[in-house]
């Protein structure tokens, strides 16, 4: 079509020589007019949608459209129904678009349906019937990792979760254990162990119901390390997640939270501020480490560091992991001056002091069921890690890069050998650092 176009407007301009002076000029402009619109560079470039995915959660639900070309969109919100309109400007209508219903789970907190259609020439109109109020968030992502662009749908319940209620909640249905304490009292069984002697550590008193928020590494988006097996790290962590709350849970006086049940991708920031949220007394994220070569392999725990990282080792696995946000998607235009001020607070002395206490816990008892990639806890600059008030570890479970390692990641039996020895860890180095009372907002009854 472009070369009929350019042969059309070649034997128009030859017809000018037969003309007069003042007719030719005239159709010289508008010769050269026509030939601007037929150039490659005239011709607007249509781009085509190459991936969909769709990540539903009870935090909010994604929406991920990966694309060829730069394109220009628009979105706005409709009531009764509750709609999200997205119009998306020299976009192709093709197979992928088609097939956005069959992407849409029926347990999707907050999408009824999804469809697409051409809403006018060059522009595909995207409408997602909600099933509630939603804020979204709307963003563009450049190519990063194995990504190309991405237009980023985030859709926000117009009341945000609010994890502490959600606590609570699991509570009141009994999927916490019933027996608490109260926050300022100790319990006879308490009182009895702190007369026994010190080296039954284990056995010491906690004084009040203890919350620990569990953070999988990674999810959604943001796969984490790939296994040469095809292991995805984000799976393993979930996994190994989940058993850990599961047997948290099961502990008197003590409660957890994940920071994510699914997978999704869950911000670096927001992780931290979910663990103030519930006033957590521990933070826990959990990862498996990968490196360019397969022969490493072992166990590491690692806390924050206010300066530089203990080892080069160290100060590359933090940059790594904190390019999560690069990849999982983090909508840059949102600012949070509250958040900002908590990062930035480099007055953590004596969290860092307590998080050492637990890592070196954990890494003993880890020490006890496979190899340790190094003996001692290191630091670096690790954004989950920056809560300001409280001790914060992040545990390299095993090397997923690793194929025997692997193998073991995905081993269910290894995955429980690997939460009893997390809370193991966590379970000596209260007994030696019993928490302090917080506020009522923390109690459950």
């Amino acid at each position: 079509m472009y070369r009929k176009a350019v042969r059309a407007a070649q034997s128009a301009l030859l017809s000018l020589e037969r003309l007069s002076p003042g007719r030719r000029g005239f159709l010289k402009y508008a010769g050269a007019s026509l030939a601007l619109l037929v150039s490659p560079v005239g011709l607007a470039k249509s781009t085509s949608i190459l991936a969909v995915r769709v990540w539903p959660a009870i935090d909010y639900t994604r929406i991920t459209l990966e694309y060829r070309h730069a394109l220009t969109f628009s979105h706005f919100l409709l009531s009764n129904p509750d709609r999200l309109v997205v119009d998306l400007e020299g976009v192709e209508l093709n197979s992928v678009l088609e097939n956005l219903p069959n992407r849409i789970s029926a347990s999707d907190p907050y999408i009824k349906l999804i469809r697409a259609g051409r809403f006018k020439p060059g522009v595909v109109r995207l409408v997602v019937e909600l099933k509630a109020e939603i804020k979204p968030e709307v963003f563009t992502l450049q190519p990063v990792g194995d990504y190309g662009n991405r237009l980023v749908l985030d859709l926000y319940p117009a009341q945000p979760v609010d994890p502490l209620m959600a606590l609570l909640e699991k509570a009141n249905t009994g999927q916490l254990p019933p027996q608490r304490l109260p926050l300022d009292q100790p319990s006879a069984a308490g009182k009895k162990a702190k007369s026994k002697e010190e080296g039954d550590e284990d056995k010491a008193s906690v004084t009040r119901l203890v919350t620990i928020v569990l953070d999988p590494g990674h999810g959604g988006e943001d796969p984490g390390a790939v296994g040469r097996g095809g292991s995805y790290e984000k799976n393993v962590t979930l996994s190994v997640a989940r058993r850990l709350k599961a047997k948290i849970d099961a502990e008197p006086n003590m409660r957890s939270l994940l920071t994510r049940d699914g997978d999704f991708f869950i911000p670096l920031h927001q992780r931290v501020a979910k663990a103030r949220r519930v006033q957590a007394d521990l933070f826990v994220s959990i990862h498996a480490d990968a490196f360019i070569k397969p022969h490493a392999r072992g166990s590491s725990v690692f806390v924050l560091s206010e300066s530089g990282a203990s080892s080069s080792a160290a100060r590359w696995l933090a940059q790594r992991e904190n390019a999560a946000d690069l990849i999982g998607g983090v909508n840059l235009g949102v600012k949070d001056p509250y958040l900002a001020r908590t990062l930035l607070d480099l007055s953590q002395t004596a969290t860092i002091n307590d998080s050492v206490k637990l890592a070196k816990a954990v890494l003993g008892e880890l020490g006890h069921i496979n190899t340790l990639h190094k003996a001692q806890v290191e630091q670096a600059g690790f954004a989950v890690l920056k809560a300001p008030d409280i001790p914060s570890i992040l545990v390299e479970t095993a090397f997923i890069s690793n194929p025997e390692e692997e193998r073991r990641l995905n081993d269910e039996a290894y995955q429980d050998k690997m939460a009893e020895a997390i809370l193991r860890g966590i379970k000596r180095y209260l007994a030696k650092n019993p928490p302090l009372a917080k506020s009522k907002l923390a109690r459950l009854d």
